[in-house]
């Protein structure tokens, strides 16, 4: 009896028809980035107070509200001109020269840390959105490439079953390809439950319902388009925790203007009146004439104490954010450089896998595949080699998605968008292997 068969590797397809559907036409993410800046409740509550502190500075650097006072005499004062029977009067005050401004400049310097803040904050979601669509990403290609290779372990399966009824293989091979495909689909399972929770934690991120489906673009190469040196200088400038110190030291710098205008007094300005009523006796020309009387009056400044106090403590708020500010840059610093060296790494990673490793483990399935036709190695070899293949794609997807991420990364440490560039969209091409070579006759 002749039984023809063939190994059906032939060219492994990226995309399997599961229930995560891939979207190759456009990219959702900065839809999705758009989506949580709107969204997020963090970011949301962060940005109110900001607009609320806002609110503030018209508070502290209007004038107060003048005082109308108004007194009744309980015992008429007797004058000359009539008893004098109520008084009313409005006074000012008016704070020394440049308070108001200060008060105001203190306010909005205290606004501009909260919105240093709420940037920070903002990179960070951004840069969470960023992590956990491209962990997507890639669990969706590991789920694709073991869905493939699931197809060509049952494929093995079937035709050792096929060879062992045909009295041409042990059926030691069909327990060895059966213990493989049932770890491969438990693999699968494993990874297509991940699903879930990402999905949840990237739609919480945007803030919204964590069931709600996420859709997903194609695997890209990305390469960063700046350098080292330039990425140091950015964090410098525009880094939002180290802009919210610049913004505390300002702060600081006007309450301490604000304090030293506190050794001057504030002046109040008044204007009085008397009400007389009709004389009973005397010249009757002069009867309740109403006395009006200016009045200037100024607080004297003498308990000191309070005062240097208050400009001491100015001074140290002010140290306290040059050195944090110092410390937080050398931190960020460290952190940017450790960014660097995974981005560089997965770099390597992906050259490596791309110029050697993968095009070496298709060699090695080719050569697997017929020295086992021709009887030289047994299926284990065989099951190992093309194993071995899957696992380098998979772990090629694992180092397109690490470098994705730590642009992310980079990106929230300076503070804004690193210019990119995609270099390819990264497909599995599958082996290639002629149909020719796959056939196997048994006899």
């Amino acid at each position: 009896m002749v039984l023809r068969f063939f190994f059906a590797v032939g060219l492994l397809l990226f995309a399997v028809g599961d229930l995560y559907a891939v979207d190759e036409q456009a990219d959702p993410l900065p839809s999705y980035l758009k989506i949580a800046a709107e969204n997020n409740g963090e970011l949301q509550a962060a940005f109110s107070k900001w607009k609320a502190a806002l609110q503030k500075a018209p508070q502290v650097s209007t004038l107060p509200d003048p005082q109308l006072s108004f007194g009744v005499y309980i015992v008429p004062v007797e004058t000359r001109v009539g008893p004098q029977r109520m008084s009313y009067g409005l006074t000012q005050k008016f704070p020394w020269l440049g308070k108001l401004g200060a008060k105001e400049k203190v306010a909005l310097r205290e606004a501009d840390v909260l919105k240093a803040r709420t940037d920070s904050i903002k990179t960070r979601i951004f840069r969470d959105v960023k992590v956990g669509y491209y962990e997507l990403l890639y669990l969706q290609r590991a789920i694709q490439l073991t869905g493939e290779q699931i197809e060509l372990l049952e494929f093995m399966e079937a035709t050792n079953r096929a060879r062992y009824s045909a009295g041409n293989a042990p059926y030691a091979d069909v327990l060895r390809t059966q213990v493989e495909l049932d770890s491969t689909r438990n693999r699968k399972a494993s990874l297509k439950d991940m699903f879930v929770p990402l999905q949840a934690r990237l739609n919480a991120a945007m803030g919204r319902d964590i069931e709600e489906p996420v859709h997903l673009s194609d695997v890209v190469e990305l390469e960063l388009g700046v350098e080292g040196q330039e990425l140091k200088t950015l964090l410098a400038n525009t880094n939002p925790e180290l802009l919210s110190f610049d913004q505390q030291l300002a702060s600081a710098d006007a309450q301490i203007t604000l304090a030293e205008k506190n050794y001057y007094p504030d002046l109040t300005f008044g204007i009085k009146s008397i009400y007389t009523d009709k004389a009973r006796s005397g010249d009757p020309s002069q009867n309740g004439d109403d006395p009006v009387i200016a009045s200037v009056s100024l607080n004297i400044p003498i308990w000191q104490d309070s005062r240097d106090a208050a400009v001491e403590e100015g001074r140290e708020k002010r140290l306290v954010a040059i050195k944090a500010k110092k410390g937080r840059k050398d931190t960020l610093l460290a952190d940017l450089e450790l960014t660097l060296y995974r981005y560089r790494d997965a770099v390597r990673q992906i050259v490596l896998y791309d110029e050697s490793l993968i095009p070496k483990a298709e060699q090695s399935v080719e050569v697997s595949l017929e020295a086992y036709q021709s009887g030289e190695v047994d299926l284990q070899q065989v099951i190992a080699a093309e194993k071995t293949y899957f696992e380098l794609h998979i772990a090629q997807a694992r180092a397109l998605t690490d470098q994705a991420q730590r642009i992310a990364q980079l990106e929230q440490l300076v503070g804004k968008e690193l210019p990119v560039m995609q270099k390819s969209t990264t497909k599995l091409t599958g082996l290639s292997l002629l149909q020719t070579e796959l056939n196997v006759t048994i006899e």
